[in-house]
């Protein structure tokens, strides 16, 4: 069995550590209390014993053991099944990381299954010891704490993406050719983003309400409003993150065909120049060539004004060409 930790607790205080899930189960049927087991990728054996121990229902614990689930709150019977997405922020690849983890809840046991690493499990488990008030309500206050564990976990994330999209402004204006493959990239990562935090509100909306049907306690409700304010405006800033990422998409596409642009007319501009000089060269030696024919029957061969002439037409040919493209721009 992939136990991480395993703990009994009676009255918001840990008064066992059993080796094992049968040991739990013994130790919480002789002195009460509730029972938290935290496991690491379960296989389809070990998540069947604890199904069998506590109750859970086959559907839930399929989706469990497949993971890849989007966050959700189900709950079947008198159990509850939560899916949430952790994420963290790493400085060295600028990228964002994003685990799961599913929570069982019942009327006096709490299953955490991590199929990445989720440190915050452990703080929460941690910080709920050192408040023996808080953990003596029962599973909800270990549900209510790793939601806002979760949450809590998102502010350096969000703190990280905004850092990124301020480097990619002022990549647009570098001329950076990467900043279109790190703004869909960055884009990539907001979007999974929203879809780890847009299902809370509707989740958080079905605890609250079961506060009157189960009797939650007032602080647990309280905490829970606070995490709600919190997932609002994480949520209202990601959204402003994916509007900006969109507006530098459409920005960076108008700066590339402006440079293309710019690029083009400097291009045809050199294309004129090249083409006058031709044709400048290329008048006189239309002359040249009538004349170097040397056929008989060609008096301007034989007339001593015809050197001159020829000079003067290939020169005059030239000139003019070059007064035609001065006047057009193109010299």
């Amino acid at each position: 069995m992939t136990i991480i930790d395993n703990a009994v607790y009676v009255d918001g205080v840990r008064t066992a550590t059993p080796d094992s899930l049968e040991q739990s189960v013994e130790t919480l049927a002789a002195h009460g209390g509730m029972v938290w087991i935290g496991l690491y990728r379960p296989d389809e054996m070990e998540m069947a014993a604890v199904a069998a121990e506590f109750g859970l229902h086959l559907l839930a614990v399929e989706d469990a053991v497949n993971a890849h689930q989007r966050p959700k709150l189900e709950r079947y019977d008198n159990n509850l099944f939560t899916v949430l997405r952790p994420a963290r922020y790493l400085d060295e690849t600028e990228t964002v990381e994003f685990g799961e983890l599913h929570i069982f809840t019942g009327s006096n046991f709490v299953v955490t299954v991590r199929h990445a690493e989720t440190p915050g499990v452990a703080q929460v488990r941690r910080y709920l010891e050192h408040q023996p008030e808080l953990l003596r309500c029962g599973p909800e206050a270990v549900l209510y704490a790793l939601l806002d564990q979760v949450v809590d976990d998102y502010a350096p994330v969000v703190a990280g993406l905004e850092n990124d999209i301020d480097e990619i402004e002022d990549q647009l204006f570098s001329g950076d050719t990467t900043v279109s493959r790190r703004i869909y990239e960055l884009a990539r990562e907001v979007i999974q983003f929203q879809r780890a935090i847009n299902p809370l509100p509707e989740m958080i909306d079905l605890l609250k309400r079961g506060f009157v049907k189960y009797g939650v306690d007032i602080e647990l409700q309280r905490n829970l409003r606070d995490v709600e304010d919190h997932v609002q405006i994480l949520i209202s800033r990601v959204n402003g993150f994916r509007d900006l990422l969109q507006n530098a998409l459409t920005l960076d596409g108008t700066l590339t065909a402006n440079r293309q642009n710019e690029a083009s007319a400097a291009q045809n501009e050199q294309v004129k120049k090249i083409s006058s000089w031709a044709a400048i060269f290329f008048a006189p030696s239309i002359v040249a060539g009538v004349y170097g024919m040397n056929f008989d029957h060609m008096p301007e061969l034989h007339w001593a004004f015809g050197y001159p002439m020829a000079m003067g037409l290939m020169f005059g040919a030239a000139l003019l060409m070059y007064v035609i493209f001065k006047r057009k721009g193109w010299l």
